[in-house]
Order: C-alpha cells, then structure tokens, then sequence
C-alpha cells in the first residue's frame, strides 16, 4: 500500500466512487457537498495497484475541557472502496492522519464510530451515551412563545458557522473550525431548513436551529443541531420546534447538553404506546458513538483542574497506535512511563518514582478517566486499566466532572 496526500486534480474523481460504494453520496447535491467538505479537510488517500482505494480526513478544531477549550484533530471521515478492503488501509491512514495533526500540535484526536472495538486499536476511549429522542413537537410543554424567526438557507453557511461558534459551551463540547464543515454539513441535508435569530445590529445569529432532513408532509423531521448562548435562547428554539408540531408529528435531535428533555414533553410514556412501531414511534434512546483520545499528555495535564487533594502517581501508558505509524512518522503516540500529578496543579512529565503508586493503563482508558466518562473504579473493571484499591479510591473521589456531551457532531 502506498498512501500519500490527497491531489484534487486528480483523486476528486476516485474519491466520489469511494463515497458512492460506501453509501455517503447518491445526489449531485451530494458530489457538491463532498467537494467543499474535503476544502475544509486535512486528507490522506491510500491506493492499491495504483488506484485510490481508501482516505481518510480530519480538521482542526476544539474541545472544551471544564472551562477551557483543548485542541482537536477531528476526524471525520475513514473510507474504503470495495477493492481496497481488508488491507490495513484504514487504520494505518487514520494513524497516520494523527500523527500529523499530533505533531502539528493537537493535543486530542477524535472521531465518531461505525462500531464499537475497531478504533480502540487506535488509543480511542469511548465517550458516554449521547440521548437521542423522537418526540411528537405538539406535546412540547415550553413557558415560551418565540417570536417570529428568520428563515436560514445553505446561502446562510458563513452566518450560521459563526453562530455556532458564539454558542454557550459546557465540558466536552466540540467545536470544528472551518466554515467549510458546516456549508457541507448544510449541502447535505435532505431538504433542510433553518429558523433563528438576529441581534438588535441584523449582522450577527444570535441563536438559531438546522433541520437537516425535513421530507414528507408529516416528517419526521431531524434537528441536527441547536445553537444558542444562554438557556432562555434554548426555550425559544424548543418553541419554534413546538409550533411545527401542527403539521409535522415526529421530530428526532440529540438531547440538549444538562437538561432532560422528558421534563418538557407532556405524557411521554402514553406517546411511546400509542406510536409503539409506526412510522412516527415516539423514542428515547442511548448510544455512545463518539471516542476521543488524549495525543498530548503533558499538555492535558496542565489544562486539567481538579479542587481537592492533589494525587501523584506513577503512569504506565499504553498507546497501540504506534503499531500502525510508519518509521518516519513526525509523532510516536503518547505511551511511557510518566509521574502524574492531578490536583489545583496537574502535571505529567516523563519518568518513574519507586515511592509512588502505580496505574498502568491503555491511553484510550486514561483518557476516559480523565475526560469524566467513568469513574476509575469502573473502568478497572470493564476497560485497560489497572491500579492499587487505594490510588482507585484518591483518584474517584477527586474526578468529579459532568459527563461530556459533543454537541458537534463529526
């Protein structure tokens, strides 16, 4: 296998045929949205007996971690085409995609998931189950009665970009930064539609939500996202999404980060009877579909905060993806044996204390541990980590975070 990076002039076409065999473009509005998706994109391409045959992209972005932001290499698409399968392109690609992005300065990686265990090869921890709900918009029980919105189209992707950057961010939210992402993500949807806000100036989206697949005289209808700045804005979007319920009876969206969207919905369990397998069955279901990992250790550490009794440990991290780098890769993973201290101050620096406890872990669970998805006590059981009863104990009494919701999907 040969891997290289992209070259439009010539791979545009081979990469089209990838995305069809693998079901991600079957429109001309499609092909559009692929184009401009790989102008925001970092993209490798392996071939195979001189033709491309997998590629892998990523883009730069960011994730807040408690109250500061993170950087991110968001990868956001691994492809195989049919002849090319079974060959390691993938995960050596993702590997290598990175490591560049790593040595650029990202200091986590992340991606989203056809399934579990695949990209655990990779160092990725899962992320915690996202809630995903489908609910007849006519029984939202909102205080609110939004004034009239501006309608938003594709035309509005620099607009609409912006005013997701500006939304109210909590721990684990991911935000990409190229405008690119969100014109394609727009591209993509099957008749959306957006309804949102402008400030008193008329320049700028205050807050705003995207429809991503409206089709059908009934629906249902998928929100693919929301994006606002404080939790009145929030109630307004829930309101505009409540005055469609006239028509429409089934609306799908990822629950709003630190709110239960049951508390707004009138008789949920009668809901779910009634629709029980029809075209608009009311739903709420869990998934987790997200991994990240951690690509800079020492960085992490000294963003990380932690009120309480700071623990200091000895650190055997296991990174498996240098078995997928190449010799000259810029970046070698983050595994070693390091001293850690979490607390006010945390730090990790390269090395081993024969006085301290010891945690050998894989980096994809250390990274679930310190990202909040789980307590330490829980992943010793169910993930690739390994500590004494005591440093378990220090360590769950002082990780105390909210769980981590995306909120930007990739």
């Amino acid at each position: 296998m040969m891997h290289r990076k992209f070259r439009p002039d010539t791979d545009l076409a081979d990469c089209r045929r990838i995305w069809r065999e693998v079901g991600w473009v079957d429109e001309k509005s499609h092909e559009e949205a692929m184009e401009v998706f790989l102008q925001g994109c970092r993209t490798l391409v392996g071939e195979v007996g001189g033709r491309v045959e997998a590629l892998a992209l990523s883009t730069p972005g960011s994730v807040r971690y408690l109250d500061g932001d993170l950087s991110l290499c968001a990868v956001c698409g691994v492809t195989t085409g049919y002849a090319g399968r079974r060959r390691g392109l993938a995960g050596r690609l993702t590997a290598e995609l990175i490591a560049l992005d790593a040595a650029e300065g990202a200091e986590l990686a992340g991606l989203g998931i056809f399934d579990q265990g695949y990209y655990d090869k990779l160092g990725f921890g899962t992320g915690p189950y996202e809630v995903i709900v489908g609910f007849d918009p006519a029984t939202l029980d909102v205080p609110v009665n939004p004034p009239p919105p501006i309608r938003l189209s594709v035309e509005d992707w620099d607009m609409v970009h912006r005013s997701r950057h500006r939304r109210m961010l909590v721990h684990g939210n991911t935000s990409l930064d190229r405008p690119e992402i969100t014109r394609a993500e727009m591209l993509w949807s099957d008749g959306g539609f957006g309804l949102g806000y402008l400030d008193d100036t008329g320049e700028f989206l205050t807050h705003h939500l995207w429809c991503g697949s409206a089709k059908g005289e009934h629906g249902p209808y998928t929100i693919q996202w929301l994006a606002y700045s404080d939790y009145f804005q929030l109630l307004e979007l829930l309101g505009l999404i409540r005055n469609l319920g006239d028509q429409v009876h089934l609306v799908k969206m990822l629950e709003p980060q630190a709110i239960q969207l049951q508390d707004f919905l009138r008789t949920p369990f009668r809901s779910m009877r009634r629709t029980g397998k029809s075209e608009y069955e009311t739903f709420s279901r869990a998934m987790a579909f997200w991994q990240l990992r951690i690509c800079d250790l020492p960085r992490c550490m000294e963003r990380t905060v932690f009120p309480g009794e700071p623990v200091t440990f000895n650190l055997r991290l296991r990174d498996p993806i240098l078995g997928y780098l190449e010799d000259d890769s810029p970046w070698k993973g983050a595994g070693g044996d390091y001293i850690v201290t979490l607390g006010p101050e945390s730090s990790a620096e390269s090395g081993h204390h024969p006085s301290l406890q010891l945690m050998e872990a894989s980096i994809g669970a250390f990274t679930r541990m310190w990202l909040g998805v789980r307590p330490a006590s829980g992943l010793r059981v169910t993930d690739d980590l390994c500590a004494p009863d005591r440093l378990i104990g220090s360590l769950d009494r002082l990780i105390r975070l909210p769980l981590p919701r995306i909120d930007w999907e990739y």
